[in-house]
Parts: C-alpha cells; structure tokens; sequence
C-alpha cells in the first residue's frame, strides 16, 4: 500500500500500562491516578476497579497528537466502552486480535510480542507509533525489517503510565515529515 500523503499516522494504544499504571505502591502512583476504588456504574453496578486508576487528561493530551488513534488492547471493543468515556476520547478504532498461527507462537518463542504481527499487518504501511508497556528491541527489530512505513514502538513504564516525557517524544515523532 502507497501511503497518501493526507494521511495522518496511526498512534496504536494499549490501555494496561499506559493508561493504567500498575506495579507501584499506591502512594507513588501520579497526581490524578487515584488507586483501587470502587468505581459506581451509571446503572449503580461495580466495575473494574483499575478504571479508577485512569487519568482524564489523558483524552484530551492524545486527542491533541497529529496521529489517528487506534486501540490496541486485549480490552479491545470495552476500551470504547469503559475507558474511552473517562478520559473524553471518542470511539475509536479497535484492532481485533487473530487466533495465532504456529508461526506466531513460534515467534512468540523467539522473543516477538503476540501483537507486534497483527499490528504490522494492520498498518498496512502506513506510519504509526506503538504505545505498550511491552515492547522490546525484538519488536523494534522485526518492525524494521517487515515494515515499509516509518515506526515508532515506544515503551512506558507500567509503574507510572504515560508521562509528559512520553508525550513530548510521541508528539515529535508523530510531528516529523513522512
């Protein structure tokens, strides 16, 4: 696929991690990320207790990248659901994960994230940054050999979730010319 030049890149989001920060005690969590609350359902039903953990500010700091946001999370349709409306983003895109293949269970093997195929292969060329707690120089490594548009795969620490330090480096990837 040729990529056109309208268009924006694809900024690939995981929500366990990133927008959940986990790992830390919960007195070193940052300003805004309260910690295991019940959260109250509109219909008066508990949810996930980590939904309490998310930051709003988080919506409107991605809204604001030059990207197209696409979910990439095993919450997959529940991140439009649950998450989405707590952070004010709209519904967005979601990658749906394949069953894997023995290739991908081989890989997996090697060192390869489960998503780093299916995100490859989603993209379809196209530019796109990889916002995971997960991602290795394996992933990095296998991006550049399968991918024909520019990449970014960039790790945030799970402890913290994303930080204005991630944002700056999202915001000037997302910013450099194709």
């Amino acid at each position: 696929m040729t990529v056109s030049a309208v268009q924006r890149p694809l900024l690939f989001l995981d929500v366990d991690g990133p927008l959940i920060p986990f790992g830390t005690a919960p007195q070193d969590y940052p300003d805004g990320h309260p910690t295991y609350q019940a959260v109250l359902e509109p219909q008066g039903r508990h949810s996930n207790p980590l939904l309490a953990r998310l930051n709003p500010e988080h919506g409107p700091r991605l809204t604001a990248l030059p990207c197209d946001l696409v979910w990439a999370t095993t919450w997959m349709a529940d991140a439009n659901e649950c998450v989405a409306p707590r952070i004010g983003l709209p519904q967005l895109a979601v990658v749906i994960w394949p069953e894997p293949s023995d290739e991908d269970e081989q890989a997996e093997r090697a060192g390869l994230h489960w998503k780093t195929r299916a995100l490859v292969e989603w993209a379809a060329g196209r530019p796109f940054a990889w916002v995971d707690d997960e991602v290795t120089n394996t992933d990095r490594a296998w991006v550049a050999a399968h991918h024909q548009g520019k990449a970014l795969l960039h790790r945030v620490d799970p402890r913290h979730g994303l930080t204005d330090s991630d944002y700056a480096t999202l915001d000037s990837w997302l910013r450099q010319p194709v």
